[in-house]
């Protein structure tokens, strides 16, 4: 039985919805305009309607598996539970695989914005030297304790709003509908396409929390719908926004360049910050990043570093929590020192290992789910099998577009 069910208290929906925003939108953001690049703005606006649809739906078949588990079941006990133990191995290590994938990336994006930042004041610092001091300043507040994270991110999700909201509103006063609707360039779009599909994934991330939302509302399915629908949305609206915002002020030619340099965040901040005639956007754009990157750094690596303690046994001693943080964070920090222009590159491997456990599996389970507990007529999605099918479909699609891109037989923007 959760907390909220022995008090008799329903926590409010904008609570849950503002969980799940905050967990979707961050630093992976600035991938979206670079990689949509080829296919432009009309293109990548269906790309995200769709693949919200697909990840929404993914994430209430993940919802539909926990309710038949006692709230503050674990991703690793319905996997268990419902897959065997081969799923939970498979879900266990493709979490694994994304946290640090995706904790590298952070590395690499957080070095590229302290880069530009210092380029400004007229200092030079190596790319993997700046994402060597990003990487411990922030390892050292998740070395303390959690409590240290859920303040400092605190902090910075209140600046990060602030931000975000004063660069878009400037970056909105300079946007050319014509760079939108009518950009330059070769006038091919279409086979960009797919290769953007993985990114979009990644930018809806959010599945993680769905038993903890359980935990948190208890055996609410109609609440907690509402929190994962108006959460998701509200994280697509405010990618739409960036949409505009970049590609209605860089014209698409432009991008080429960012792509040559990397595609780096502070690559495209760089970019960005040249469209203004006014310091304050360069400042708002680069305090932006650096927060986003920064509360995403905390957030995943938090996850991580628990995830690695219960793994390996070690305690919350100090000598356990050393342990701890040296395999948390030495692995990718010495990814991020010897390849610091990964960014993009990362995105693409955590949205690869996200099609696993944040798509396929969530709708296997509620698949299996549905012949174990045939007798459970609680929460179930709409759609039935075909709806499953969709699911996987679309997962394994994913999963494909990002392996031929490696390959090169599926084209990306060049310019």
């Amino acid at each position: 039985m959760s907390s909220t069910e022995v008090s008799g208290k329903t926590p409010s929906l904008l609570g849950g919805a503002m969980i799940i925003t905050g967990t979707t939108v961050g630093a992976g953001m600035f991938s979206l305009p670079v990689v949509g690049a080829g296919m432009w703005f009309g293109y990548s606006v269906l790309m995200l309607l769709g693949v919200w649809f697909c990840m929404l739906m993914s994430g209430l078949l993940l919802l539909e598996t926990n309710l038949h588990f006692e709230p503050g079941a674990s991703f690793d006990t319905l996997a268990s539970r419902t897959l065997g133990q081969f799923g939970r191995v498979l879900t266990g290590a493709s979490i694994a695989f994304v946290l640090y994938i995706l904790t590298y990336a952070y590395i690499s994006g957080g070095g590229s914005i302290i880069n530009h930042y210092l380029n400004g004041l007229g200092l030079a610092l190596p790319q993997s030297g700046a994402a060597l001091l990003f990487a411990i300043v922030l390892a050292l507040i998740v070395f303390i304790s959690t409590k240290a994270v859920d303040r400092v991110t605190s902090i910075l999700i209140g600046g990060m709003v602030i931000s975000f909201v004063l660069a878009i509103g400037h970056l909105f006063t300079g946007v050319d509908s014509g760079k939108l609707w009518q950009p330059d360039g070769p006038q091919q779009f279409v086979p960009y396409l797919w290769a953007a599909i993985p990114f979009g994934l990644a930018s809806f991330g959010y599945h993680g929390n769905v038993p903890s939302l359980v935990k948190y509302y208890g055996h609410r399915p109609a609440l907690i719908v509402k929190a994962l629908f108006v959460g998701t949305f509200i994280a697509l609206i405010i990618y739409l926004g960036w949409l505009v915002a970049t590609m209605g002020n860089l014209p698409r030619s432009s991008f080429s360049a960012i792509i040559a340099q990397g595609g780096n965040m502070g690559v495209l901040v760089e970019a960005l910050g040249k469209t203004g005639t006014s310091a304050l956007l360069d400042s708002m754009l680069t305090l932006f990043a650096n927060l986003a990157v920064a509360s995403s750094f905390l957030g995943v690596t938090l996850g991580l570093f628990d995830y690695v303690a219960d793994l390996f046994g070690f305690d919350d001693s100090h000598s356990g929590r050393i342990k701890t943080a040296l395999v948390t964070f030495v692995p990718p920090l010495v990814m991020g020192i010897l390849f610091p222009n990964g960014f993009l590159v990362a995105i693409g491997f955590a949205a690869l290992a996200a099609t696993i456990w944040a798509v396929i599996v969530p709708a296997l389970m509620a698949y299996r789910s549905r012949q174990l507990f045939p007798q459970d007529k609680g929460f179930q999605v709409p759609g039935g099998t075909a709806l499953v099918v969709l699911v996987i479909a679309f997962g394994v699609i994913t999963a494909l577009c990002h392996l031929l891109v490696m390959a090169e037989i599926l084209p990306q923007f060049r310019g």
